[in-house]
Order: structure tokens, then C-alpha cells, then sequence
């Protein structure tokens, strides 16, 4: 196999073995096979457009598929056969539409006629094709790692894309740019160039999907604001909520609603405390449970009820709680159980319920601990005066931007130790997974401004560009002349695509770790260092004297 799309791979050089990540050789094949045939359906579905074809189904499989193939999405690999059997079977219909519809006869290439055999093993042919695919580009290993970063940045913004659409909210262009670069990596002809400027226009397009699905969130639950959440269980059923789905969660709540049982966040839902129209609506939402996605196999196996994962992160599960497992949408285990979504892709989380009502729940009641949530945007903004002020007057030195992805590394140590080393007069800035290294740290308070700030999950990082630009407009300056810096963590492809956002904004002296992505040739780190100051962390220490100059 060869896997390089995320942070843990093996010895920070790739996975050639068995993914770190708990995959296989044999599914990493098949989702390498998956990931042709979308390449195939995207010129048909660019021709289709041209025609004025409507693509919108295949363009929604598009993002639902590239989203399944993320780490810790999904390990299942008949799920995938399915998959791949659905892109052949909306490509070929689609190239008959296009046919009847077309004035002159359409010449496909290779990739959009290829047909899997069905009869044979998917694994050696995706495992040839994933061959074919480095061998193509293996004469220049700086264009392949722009390729790969194309590729994994495309994945992320379909995550979130998959997510907007779910809110109701698209957008054509964005489809129609996913497919024109899954076309892109079957050109041989692009110079180095060229895909800069594309992993670039990744970027732009990822900060659209953001937007779309913050829209999304914001229209039907309010803007987020500050809410203590709180971390103790309280005596009763339960039912634990995973992954980053607030429309899952809200779906999942309504159908708990008055059968007793209470509904706890896990991992990135930790920020649906934060909009009030959830809160308002759902009072059986009542606080978190656990940590980052790494740590689920301690944390799930305690978790007295059954626990529903919405998206990823998932870790291959332990026999200790997978009966009380489910996954819904793009994500799935083999042997694990499966809720198909129903009427308005929403499952009937029936099953899922009667386990939590059959399960003891907490027995009693634990002292109280909570931290606060829902710092997005609006807040953040709402005060900008104070933090004007505090600025001028001396009070607030600096803000850090201390998010990302958790991890189970131990160089991940170094977020908490620098947050735990920023000065008192600074103001750190959290958001995704990663601000589980520090999130309930007493940081204290600058004057009426908590010191530790919650801004969301990790698409929230259109949030906290907003707070970044809004802040700058207030103090008639350029973004990177504020007293700002981004300490960040990253782990898989949804971080790829943030980081390339950040780069397409023009955001300069971003701290990028634990490690450097392997996929990353030391020509194109080289390019991105000179361009946008892009570095990796070093210590806290240094890293703290530094910014602070």
C-alpha cells in the first residue's frame, strides 16, 4: 500500500505496510479504486454541465464518496464495493444523457471508460492503479506532491461541501471546481505552477464550503454564543453523540425527546453547546463526554449507553463497546452497526435508542466541572471595542491561535505546554479537536475577556478568519500586522484543506506540527517557506519568543 494523507503515518514517511490508522492494504486498495473511477466520473460530469445536464446527484456522491475515503471514516471495504459499483453505474448513465444530448460524438479517455472487473479481486486492481498513478508521476516528485496535496485538500472541502449541502446550502461552483481538479489529476501536462495556483484555488474554494456550512449551522441554530458546558454525567440514560454532524445531533435529539434520556457531545460536537437554538429547542443536550478522537477506545468503553459516530473520527473499535457502536452516513466498520439514512437522509436512530434505554446509564451523580463554549465569530466581534482597548491601553499583548487536530503522538505535548507558557497578558484562541491538549485550562480572565477562547469545530476556522480579518478592519491594518499568531496542529485532510485556505488568504508566519506532512516534497515546503513564511514548530519556548518578538 501507499497512504500519506495524514499526520500519523509510519515514521512520518508513509504507510506501505498497514495504515497507522487501523487500515488495511487490501480497503486502502479499493478506496485507491474508488478514487480513479471518481476521476473518471468528473470529466463526463464537466461535459454533462456544458450541456446543460443537471449533475446534482452525481456531484453530492462525488463528495459523499471523496469524504468516506478520509481517515478514520470509514474501514469498511463492502461499503466501498458499493461505492464503486454507484460511481460506474451514475457515470455510464450520465455518458448516455450526455450522448442523446451532445450535437457531436464524445472521445472519453481511458479514465472515463474504465470498467473494475467485478468478477476479480477490486484490491489487486485498485492496487494497480495506484501504482500507475505514482509511476505517472514519479518523474517529478515536487508536481506528485502537489498532486497529492490537491488531492487531499479536495477531500477536506468535500467534507465540508457534504455537510453545507445537508443545511441546504450549495453552491455550483464549488461542485463544479471538486470535479475540474479530480479531472486535473489525470492531466500529465500541468506545470509546477500550475499546481500551485490549483492547491491555491483548493484553498479558495474549501473557505467558500466553510462558509456555506457556517451559514448552514448559523441560519438554523443562531450564532453560537459563550455557553458553560458542562463536563460531569448526570444520574440517568445517556445516549453519546461523535463526530461533527450538528444536523445528525439535532436529528438524534429530536427522536430522544421525552423517553429520558440524555444526550452527550463527544469530541468536535462539543461546540453544538454553543447555538442557542439547539440549547433552546433540546434541554435533554446537557454536556460532554470525553476528550479527542484518539482517546475513544478508554473513553467509549466506559460510556454507560449506546454512542452514535457521525462522522470521522473513528478508531478501529474494541470488542468492549462495539456492540453499543453506530455509524451513520459515510462512516462505517465492518461487523459494526450501520443505520442507513431514511426519509431526508435522516436515519431511524430507533435501534440506538432502545440500547440506551436498555443500558444502566449513570448510576449517580459526579461533582461539577464545566468549560465554555461558543466563541465564534458574532462573539468574538461583539467585543471588539474591548479588545481595541486592551490592545491600546497595554492590557493584551498578543492572541494566539492555538487549533487544529488532536493526535496521539507525544510531540502533541508541545500545544499544551505552550498554551500552559503563554504570558498572562495574551489570549489564546482554540478550535477543532486539538484544543482538547488544553480545553479546560483556568486561564483566567484579561479585564471582562476570558483568556481561553473557544471559537468551534474545525470548519469554525472560517470563524476565526472572520475574527482575524474583522479585528484587522478595526485597527486599519493588514491581517498579518496584527499581534497575532497560528500555532497549528494537523492530522488529516480537512486540516489540508484549512491550511491551504490560510495560504490562499495570504496569512503568513503560520506554525504548522507536530510534524511537516509527508507528502510534502522538501522543494514545495522550501517554495511555501519563502512565499508564506510557513514554518514548523520548533519548542514552546522558542516558539513563544519568537511571535512575541
Amino acid at each position: 500500500m501507499f497512504c500519506e494523507q495524514c499526520e500519523q503515518t509510519a515514521s512520518g514517511n508513509g504507510c506501505h505496510q498497514w495504515g497507522a490508522c487501523g487500515k488495511s492494504p487490501q480497503l486502502n486498495a479499493v478506496q485507491d479504486l474508488l478514487v480513479y473511477c471518481l476521476r473518471g466520473l468528473a470529466p463526463v460530469v464537466i461535459k454533462a454541465r456544458q450541456l446543460g445536464i443537471s449533475t446534482h446527484d452525481e456531484d453530492v456522491f462525488t463528495c459523499e464518496s471523496l469524504f468516506a475515503t478520509m481517515t478514520n471514516v470509514n474501514f469498511d471495504r463492502k461499503r466501498f464495493t458499493k461505492y464503486v459499483r454507484d460511481c460506474i453505474e451514475k457515470r455510464d448513465n450520465l455518458k448516455a444523457k450526455v450522448k442523446e444530448a451532445s450535437p457531436e460524438p464524445v472521445k472519453w479517455t481511458r479514465v472515463s471508460g474504465y470498467h473494475p472487473d467485478f468478477n476479480e479481486s477490486l484490491v489487486e486492481q485498485g492496487q494497480d492503479l495506484a501504482l500507475g498513478f505514482i509511476s505517472e508521476s514519479a518523474r517529478d516528485v515536487d508536481i506528485f506532491s502537489l498532486k497529492l496535496t490537491v488531492l487531499y485538500g479536495i477531500k477536506g472541502a468535500a467534507s465540508y461541501t457534504f455537510h453545507a449541502q445537508e443545511l441546504g446550502q450549495e453552491d455550483e461552483q464549488v461542485y463544479e471546481f471538486i470535479q475540474e481538479a479530480l479531472d486535473a489529476l489525470n492531466h500529465q501536462d500541468f506545470t509546477l505552477d500550475d499546481w500551485v495556483n490549483l492547491a491555491l484555488k483548493v484553498g479558495e474554494i474549501n473557505l467558500r464550503a466553510m462558509e456555506l456550512l457556517d451559514a448552514g449551522h448559523t441560519n438554523t441554530y443562531g450564532h453560537p454564543t459563550p455557553t458553560p458546558v458542562p463536563l460531569n454525567p448526570r444520574k440517568g440514560k445517556a445516549i453519546l453523540v461523535s463526530g461533527h454532524d450538528i444536523r445528525q445531533l439535532e436529528a438524534i435529539l429530536k427522536q430522544t425527546a421525552d423517553k429520558g434520556i440524555t444526550v452527550y457531545t463527544h469530541g468536535e460536537l462539543l461546540p453544538a453547546h454553543g447555538y442557542p437554538l439547539l440549547k433552546q429547542n433540546y434541554p435533554h443536550l446537557y454536556g460532554h463526554y470525553g476528550t479527542a478522537w484518539q482517546n475513544q477506545t478508554k473513553e467509549f468503553a466506559k460510556f454507560p449507553g449506546a454512542i452514535i459516530v457521525t462522522t470521522n473520527c473513528l478508531m478501529p473499535p474494541h470488542e468492549t463497546y462495539d456492540e453499543k457502536l453506530f455509524t451513520i452516513g459515510p462512516v462505517g466498520f465492518a461487523g459494526i452497526n450501520y443505520i442507513p439514512a431514511e426519509e431526508g437522509n435522516i436515519p431511524n436512530f430507533s435501534p440506538a435508542i432502545q440500547q440506551s434505554l436498555d443500558m444502566p446509564g449513570f448510576v449517580e451523580e459526579q461533582p461539577p466541572r464545566q468549560v465554555m463554549a461558543g466563541f465564534a465569530r458574532n462573539a468574538v466581534l461583539n467585543v471588539a471595542d474591548q479588545v481595541i482597548d486592551g490592545v491600546k491601553q497595554g492590557k493584551i499583548r498578543h492572541f494566539f491561535l492555538v487549533g487544529g487536530c488532536d493526535g496521539a503522538k507525544p510531540e502533541r505535548n508541545y500545544y499544551t505546554e505552550f498554551v500552559e507558557k503563554v504570558p498572562e497578558d495574551c489570549i489564546v484562541l482554540t478550535l477543532a479537536c486539538g484544543k482538547f491538549r488544553f480545553f479546560d485550562q483556568q486561564l483566567g480572565e484579561i479585564g471582562s475577556l476570558p483568556r481561553l477562547m473557544d471559537v468551534g469545530q474545525c470548519n469554525d476556522a472560517y470563524s476565526a478568519i472572520q475574527i482575524a480579518l474583522g479585528l484587522a478592519k478595526a485597527f486599519d491594518m493588514d491581517v498579518n500586522q496584527l499581534p497575532l499568531s497560528m500555532i497549528l496542529s494537523w492530522y488529516e485532510q480537512k486540516a489540508v484543506a484549512v491550511l491551504l485556505t490560510l495560504l490562499y488568504l495570504g496569512i503568513k508566519d503560520i506554525r504548522l506540527g507536530p510534524t511537516l506532512p509527508a507528502f510534502i516534497s522538501p522543494n514545495v515546503f522550501k517554495l511555501l517557506s519563502e512565499k508564506y513564511q510557513l514554518k514548523a514548530i520548533t519548542t514552546p519556548d522558542e516558539d513563544l519568543a519568537a511571535c512575541l518578538g
